[in-house]
């Protein structure tokens, strides 16, 4: 089996790193393990931010005039060098997906989508003719896979209940168990180089700094986190951005000398971090579910968040960490006291991560549903 992979948001090979970019990425390594050949076939972005309509329109007729070409590409190709899938990564109203659908007609193969949202109140907004791309590509979709329960509505509105199934997010846990393993001496070496007392809970955070839904949740952390300030506990806060003096601001006017900012941490030292720290603490205001918030899990560590669209398909209340309606404090209070609780709920959250949220499950989902088409 041959699958084109696409994003329209954001490829996979993007200069800027984001969440986006991330899940973009580890769909591109579970097909591998189920596909012959994963090819990245286009890097057009049909991204709009502005509502801007002559920006989309201008977009709509490039879209086109680019799947035409690949489908004449293809059509002229021998059999075994055209995809048998093309597979889309995230359709929404500010980034449709302009190729895929047509492309698929073209050459009269299965077309899915990972990820897709639809909402009837964009239809007459700046967005128009992105929302009603977005509908198109769905409705023509073989097969949709939603990370998050809470974009199914909106999808059944469109489809046959039949053709979305709910394949929640994962990631490769192998480095994160790596780091938990050696957690005390990444421990060690965090609190040497950054004037940390290792008896104390330290809270984990990693997010980008920019203006808009980051600096929300900033800032609702730093409220939460003044509730707590009679409690000893540091904070780690690992990103950075163009918000970076708010977030800043915001964290020092509420808990005075508690954190200490990382900046962008690589991969592996994400992971040590998030493996040396005892627990995450993330609002997550408008996310669709939040990669870090897997991320920690696997590290063994217990996350506290808000129980807000698709996070609780990733986090389990009670099980993998707390989830609170707004207000983090309670949640927060109650793990930062007790220690027992903190590990034990840490331990489930890396084995839930390893058995049912890792690549290898992901990777065996997307071969019995990518066979049925």
């Amino acid at each position: 089996m041959r699958i084109a992979f696409y994003a329209p948001l954001k490829p996979p090979t993007h200069a800027t790193p984001s969440g986006d970019r991330r899940v973009a990425g580890l769909l591109m390594d579970a097909l591998e393990r189920v596909a012959d050949k994963v090819e990245l076939v286009s890097t057009f972005r049909s991204f709009d931010a502005d509502g801007d309509a002559v920006r989309q329109e201008a977009l709509r007729r490039q879209g086109a005039e680019l799947a035409e070409r690949m489908a004449a590409q293809w059509r002229a190709a021998p059999p075994g060098a055209r995809p048998d899938v093309w597979f889309t990564y995230h359709v929404y109203y500010k980034a449709p997906d302009w190729l895929g659908p047509a492309v698929s007609e073209a050459l009269g193969i299965p077309y899915v989508i990972a990820e897709a949202s639809y909402a009837q109140k964009r239809a007459s907004g700046p967005w128009a003719i992105g929302h009603e791309a977005a509908a198109h590509a769905i409705g023509k979709a073989r097969l949709i896979l939603a990370p998050s329960r809470h974009d199914l509505e909106g999808l059944e509105a469109l489809v046959a209940p039949e053709r979305v199934v709910h394949l929640p997010p994962f990631l490769d846990p192998a480095p994160y168990g790596e780091a938990a393993r050696e957690r005390e001496r990444h421990r060690a070496r965090l609190a040497r180089e950054h004037d940390l007392d290792a008896r104390v809970p330290w809270i984990v955070v990693a997010a980008m700094m920019r203006p808009g839904d980051k600096l929300a949740s900033y800032r609702e952390l730093a409220a939460a986190l003044a509730q707590v300030a009679d409690l000893p506990w540091r904070l780690l806060v690992a990103g950075d951005g163009s918000a970076r003096l708010d977030v800043q601001g915001a964290l020092e006017g509420a808990v005075p000398g508690r954190a200490r900012y990382l900046g962008t941490l690589g991969a592996r030292e994400l992971a040590e971090t998030y493996a040396a720290s005892d627990l995450y603490a993330w609002p997550a205001v408008n996310e669709a579910y939040g990669m870090a918030l897997l991320e920690a899990q696997a590290a063994g560590i217990p996350v506290v968040a808000c129980a807000t669209r698709g996070v609780p398909d990733v986090v389990i209340d009670g099980r993998t960490g707390l989830l609170a309606e707004r207000d983090l404090a309670p949640a927060l209070r109650e793990l930062l006291g007790d220690a027992q609780r903190r590990r034990a709920l840490g331990r489930a959250a890396g084995e839930f991560i390893a058995s049912e949220r890792s690549l290898d499950a992901a990777a065996g989902r997307l071969k019995r549903l990518l066979a049925g088409l």
